[in-house]
């Protein structure tokens, strides 16, 4: 091995060890200061006892002496310096190391990969271990209440952005266990999880290579097979924690899904609504693709024109040439006057969220970018290469990836 290398490892294992016993050390003290008295009623315990008490921590195991008693009022044996600590009963593991291995889990691709990081950065588990306290911490993220963040001292005025879209996760079928005998084994089951983003207009920035991002942003996503409305409920709850009362204007983007502009006019009735100008792209090209014939030079050149004329503030008239199509009877194929009407009728329904050219003025956003790139990040720990999760361990997780990329994580050790 590297002699520097070998040193440098040398030394971080006294530094553990020495930070270690300055932790137990100090655990002592407080143990050895505390009353007995019950933490409910504050009344002395009685039949007090001396016990051990060993936690793993960062920087490994510390081994403790603790008193128990018992409360009359409780009708049980308390222990204070657990109380003192926030630790749950029989809890041996302390919240600084549950909220590290509970960060890597969701960093990480897998719970191996977490074991291994874990390993790495000095608390060696296993991956079993990790499942354990995130299974145990999703459940308690369903319970925490959400603090609203009070607003900084003279706030300056802006403006909110709300992004929806929805991406499929893959859960084990009814027949996941079953053998090869089965017929037609329903294994894998594909669901949606639908989510959002939400940022501050004022919060746009750009890389050194002009590549857009965002300085702040909060996310939303809900398990598989939640209603409409509940999810809703948890985007206009997540917005109002962001400022979505004191918006001036709040701005939402999506792609054409009905059910995702039943939810707007439901929950964000008042809020300037844009078609993600990427599916109206899509659209038109699948028009194209019905009239002249795919891919051909005809298509292109039928395309590109309403594209500038999306671009450039003309939606009238793009909506209007498309109408034309329908007024026109020339001999169709009976799918090809089905493509016809269907995409017709989706322009027409979004005729009043095509405003590219006036988004793009006010500094508003005309793509869904954010929340697409959000769905990206989560199918990266929750849809790779041969995973299939149970309905609890996919939602567990996805909760705790939730209240970290919004910085709420610790709220679950308050």
């Amino acid at each position: 091995m590297n002699r520097l290398r070998e040193l440098e490892q040398a030394a971080l294992v006294e530094g553990q060890e020495w930070t270690r016993r300055r932790l137990q050390e100090r655990l002592q003290g407080e143990a050895n200061a505390l009353d007995t008295l019950c933490p409910q009623s504050g009344e002395p315990l009685k039949d007090t006892r001396w016990r051990d008490l060993q936690l793993d921590t960062v920087v490994g195991t510390v081994k403790l002496r603790v008193r128990h008693g018992f409360s009359t009022g409780l009708g049980q044996f308390v222990c204070p310096a657990r109380n003192a600590w926030g630790l749950q009963a029989y809890q041996r593991v302390s919240p600084e190391l549950e909220a590290r291995l509970a960060y890597t889990a969701t960093e990480t691709g897998s719970y191996e990969a977490a074991a291994q990081m874990a390993a790495i950065w000095g608390s060696p588990t296993s991956d079993g271990f990790i499942h354990h306290h995130v299974q145990h911490l999703g459940q308690v993220a369903a319970t925490i209440q959400l603090p609203n963040p009070p607003p900084a001292p003279r706030e300056p005025a802006f403006s909110l952005v709300i992004m929806l879209d929805g991406w499929m996760a893959r859960e084990r079928g009814p027949d996941w266990g079953a053998g090869r005998r089965k017929n037609n084994p329903k294994r894998i089951v594909w669901h949606e999880i639908k989510s959002a983003v939400i940022y501050r207009l004022e919060q746009r920035g750009q890389s050194a290579g002009g590549r857009g991002l965002l300085i702040e942003k909060f996310c939303v996503a809900t398990p598989p097979e939640t209603a409409p409305v509940d999810f809703g409920a948890a985007v206009q709850s997540e917005a109002q924690r962001r400022g979505l009362g004191r918006a001036q204007v709040v701005y939402l983007v999506m792609d054409g899904a009905v059910w995702l502009w039943e939810l707007a006019e439901d929950r964000f009735a008042n809020a300037i609504k844009t078609l993600d100008f990427h599916h109206a792209r899509d659209h038109l090209w699948a028009l194209a693709e019905g009239l002249p014939g795919s891919d051909t030079p005809e298509a292109k050149a039928w395309v590109e024109p309403l594209l500038r004329s999306l671009q450039n503030g003309q939606e009238a008239r793009v909506v209007r040439r498309l109408e034309e199509l329908l007024e026109q009877t020339p001999h169709r194929s009976a799918t090809t006057q089905e493509v016809i009407e269907r995409e017709v009728n989706y322009f027409q329904t979004h005729r009043e969220h095509l405003h590219y050219r006036a988004m793009e003025q006010k500094g508003s956003p005309r793509g869904s970018g954010a929340v697409e790139s959000l769905g990206k990040q989560l199918q990266r720990r929750l849809r790779g290469c041969g995973q299939s999760w149970s309905r609890a361990g996919l939602t567990h997780m996805l909760r705790l990836c939730v209240l970290v990329k919004n910085n709420d994580d610790s709220l679950l050790w308050n």
